[in-house]
C-alpha cells in the first residue's frame, strides 16, 4: 500500500515581520540574523490561533484535491501549539470543514509533527482501516517565544500546511521515525507549572528555551543518517530522488546536510527566508508551494524529513 497526495494547501498570517522590525525590539540586525539562519522575514499572527490557520490550510488542500470533506476518514494535526488543552485542534478543523465522517486528533512531535502525522496515516492505510486522510502541520510559535531573547525570537514564525492523501495500491511509500528522550532538555517549553490550591501557587506558562548548538549538531548528524537509512531500506539511490524537502529550521543546517550527503544544494528547496521556522508547518508549506509552482512530475520521488524537540526525527519517501 502507498500514499497518494491528492491535493495540498497552506496558509500564513498576513502580518510580515522583517529582521529590521525585530532590530527595533532586541539587540540584533538583518545581517546578524540572515547570515546565521538565512531568514529575512516571518509571518506573525495578530490574533488567529492554531486551529484557524489549520482550517484555512485544510480548506485549500481540499479544494485542490477535489475531495469532499465528508469523504475524509481521518484528520491528524501535527502541532505543539494547540489553542486549547481540549478539544484538540483536529476536532475544531473537522467541525469547521464539515468532515462529519472523520476521526480527528492531534500529534505533538514539535517540528517533526507533520512527518509523524503522515506516517501514522500510512499505518492506518496499510492496515486497511482508512482510505482518505487530511494531514496538517501547524504552529503559532509567536505565543511561546520570549520576544526579549534574540537567540530564539528571530528564528520562528507562524503558519500551516496540509495535504489530502489517499491509500493506493503499490509500493511507493516508505517511512521511519525515531526519538531520543535523553536529550529532551535541548529544546522545551513548559505548558503549565504544577500550581494548585495545595501548593498555594498559581499555574504559570513558560517560554520556549533552546540549546541552539545542541540542536544544530543533532540535526546535521541525524537527518543524513535517517534519510540514508530510509533510502537503503527502500532500495532507492539518492540520485533518483528529485527533491529533499527538509524541515526549514536554518539555512546552515540544510546546507550542512546537503554537504554530508554529497548532493548539490539545489536538490534541497528552501523557503525559510520568507517564513522562518514554523515548526510543524514548514514541510507542508514548502510542499504546497512547490506543488502549486508545478515543480513535481508524475512519478517523481520525494523525500520529506523533519527533526525537532523531543528529540524527534522522521522521514518519508513518496512517489508523486
Amino acid at each position: 500500500m502507498t500514499v497518494k497526495i491528492l491535493g495540498t494547501g497552506s496558509y500564513v498570517p498576513d502580518k510580515v515581520v522583517t529582521n529590521e522590525d525585530l532590530a527595533q525590539i532586541v539587540d540584533t540586525s538583518d545581517e546578524w540574523i540572515s547570515s546565521r539562519t538565512g531568514i529575512k522575514e516571518r509571518r506573525i499572527s495578530e490574533g488567529e490561533g492554531t486551529s484557524q490557520l489549520a482550517i484555512k490550510a485544510a480548506e485549500a488542500a481540499l479544494l485542490q484535491s477535489g475531495v469532499r470533506a465528508e469523504e475524509i476518514d481521518i484528520i491528524i494535526l501535527g502541532t505543539s501549539t494547540p489553542d486549547k488543552c481540549f478539544p484538540n485542534g483536529a476536532c475544531e478543523v473537522q467541525g469547521a470543514i464539515g468532515a462529519v465522517n472523520a476521526v480527528a486528533y492531534d500529534i505533538s512531535a514539535a517540528c517533526s509533527g507533520f512527518i509523524y502525522a503522515l506516517n501514522t496515516v500510512y499505518a492506518f492505510f496499510e492496515s486497511g482501516i482508512y482510505k482518505k486522510a487530511l494531514v496538517i502541520g501547524c504552529d503559532v510559535l509567536s505565543k511561546l517565544v520570549d520576544w526579549e531573547d534574540r537567540g530564539t525570537c528571530v528564528l520562528f514564525g507562524d503558519g500551516a500546511g496540509a495535504a489530502v492523501v489517499e491509500a493506493e495500491e503499490g509500493d511507493g511509500f516508505h517511512m521511519l521515525m525515531g526519538s531520543d528522550g535523553k536529550k529532551s532538555a535541548a529544546m522545551e517549553c513548559i505548558s503549565r507549572t504544577c500550581g494548585n490550591f495545595i501548593t498555594g501557587k498559581r499555574p504559570e506558562i513558560g517560554y520556549m528555551t533552546m540549546d541552539g548548538q545542541e540542536i544544530f549538531k543533532f540535526a546535521v548528524k541525524k537527518v543524513p543518517e535517517c534519510v540514508e537509512q530510509l533510502l537503503q531500506e527502500s532500495s532507492v539511490d539518492k540520485e533518483d530522488v528529485q527533491a529533499f524537502i527538509l524541515h526549514q529550521a536554518n539555512y546552515r543546517i540544510v546546507e550542512s546536510i546537503a554537504k554530508r550527503m554529497k548532493l548539490p544544494i539545489e536538490r534541497f528547496p528552501m523557503n525559510i527566508e520568507k517564513y522562518g521556522n514554523t515548526s510543524g508547518g514548514t514541510i507542508p508549506i514548502l510542499l504546497d508551494e512547490l506543488n502549486r509552482e508545478g515543480k513535481f512530475q508524475k512519478g517523481d520521488r520525494i523525500v520529506l524529513a523533519g527533526f525537532g524537540a523531543g528529540l524527534t526525527w522522521g522521514a518519508a519517501l513518496l512517489q508523486w
